[in-house]
């Protein structure tokens, strides 16, 4: 997988491979591909003072092609605490893609002892049980290592999975931990899933992804679960966490249609 990748980016010009899809159609881009650009736009963005990223939303605005598009970045709020940037993807003149991404000030505290940090409390990756038929290969998921540790392959309910992004996302750079956060994050509906995948479709419209620390090391763990409502709605949410720890929560307000 070294010479394959799912982005080439000249400055703000951006081309999708085929390895940006979802498995919805080989047209569209898997929710985590351009989640992944995000957070490389917030991190790469320049400050005034160290700053990490806080809190990412994204909102799907319409279905992100496969194929050409533009980001552009803008810094709403520039302070000495916070630092407040708008990412948009563009296609054909259309934006498609919207978020909001808060980055605090980084400055390490002399903190007294305290019960805030949640070791992992599950088993790590090697342990886990590999990538199952359950698991759909499409373009973007076929980038993935996986490692489940909790729940089963291909059965509705909770789960939590170990990702690692094994192909590059953007062609010769490597992928930063805070971006394979973000990719990994919107697995929650598809790992945590209550209906039939085969009779039910369930696209998330935002994801929103909040981190107490930055995340750290190539595998991330999501330990996610689905609440659905009465009328086609749900929403699917999950911890994060690395080998260190939990670091941070997901959530995705989904839409739930039976497929035609």
């Amino acid at each position: 997988m070294s010479d394959e990748y799912v982005f080439e980016i000249d400055g703000g010009h951006i081309t999708a491979t085929p390895f940006s899809a979802g498995p919805w159609n080989p047209t569209m881009q898997h929710g985590g591909a351009p989640s992944a650009l995000v957070a490389r736009a917030a991190e790469t963005w320049p400050s005034e003072r160290p700053m990490r990223v806080a809190r990412m939303t994204v909102d799907l605005l319409r279905p992100v092609p496969v194929g050409e598009l533009d980001i552009e970045t803008e810094v709403v709020r520039e302070g000495k605490k916070i630092q407040l940037l708008a990412v948009r993807l563009v296609s054909g003149g259309k934006e498609c893609m919207r978020a909001s991404v808060l980055k605090l000030r980084d400055e390490p505290q002399d903190l007294p002892e305290h019960q805030g940090f949640r070791p992992l409390e599950l088993e790590v990756p090697e342990a886990g049980a590999p990538r199952l038929p359950g698991f759909n290969p499409h373009g973007f998921g076929s980038g993935l290592s996986t490692r489940l540790v909790r729940g089963e392959w291909g059965k509705p309910g909770p789960a939590a999975v170990w990702f690692r992004m094994d192909r590059a996302v953007v062609r010769g750079e490597t992928t930063t931990p805070l971006m394979s956060a973000a990719l990994t994050a919107d697995f929650c509906n598809g790992v945590s899933s209550v209906l039939d995948f085969q009779k039910w479709t369930f696209i998330n419209g935002d994801l929103t992804v909040s981190f107490a620390r930055q995340p750290v090391g190539e595998w991330i763990l999501l330990d996610a679960e689905t609440w659905v409502g009465d009328s086609g709605g749900a929403i699917a949410f999950a911890r994060l966490a690395d080998r260190d720890g939990y670091f941070g929560r997901a959530v995705q307000s989904v839409l739930i249609e039976p497929r035609g």
